[in-house]
């Protein structure tokens, strides 16, 4: 069986979010498992860490690849990814999901064709 390297890869700087959704190991990770499965991925697992005295990291691990978190909430600032192999996730539909919870002032986002050959920024 000969498999596809195509993926694809949203990164994402978020800027003016809540303190307290940042902080809140638990409620990410929930939330990030609701926006992998929104865009159609297979949850394999999810580990998450709450810092001390704030912040946390989320991974959930797909069979597709992964999404992720890495808050700094003393800043309002989180930084996400997501990457999926092949066509048929699609990873701007779970970034899309967090920035609906996420609600943040600002954000950057790029988007990456990977697989493919060079790395390609599409925007």
């Amino acid at each position: 069986m000969d498999y596809s390297t195509f993926g694809r890869h949203v990164a994402i700087d978020t800027w003016g979010v809540d303190f307290e959704k940042l902080n809140d190991a638990r409620f990410l990770e929930e939330q990030m498992i609701e926006a992998a499965k929104a865009a159609g991925a297979t949850v394999l697992s999810s580990q998450k860490q709450q810092f001390d005295p704030q912040g946390a990291t989320v991974l959930v691990l797909l069979s597709e690849s992964h999404i992720s978190i890495h808050t700094y909430p003393e800043k309002g600032f989180a930084a996400l990814d997501c990457y999926t192999c092949g066509e048929t996730v699609d990873p701007e539909v779970a970034i899309n999901h967090m920035i609906k919870v996420l609600v943040p002032k600002k954000t950057s986002v790029k988007l990456l064709k990977r697989g493919d050959g060079p790395i390609e920024v599409l925007r």
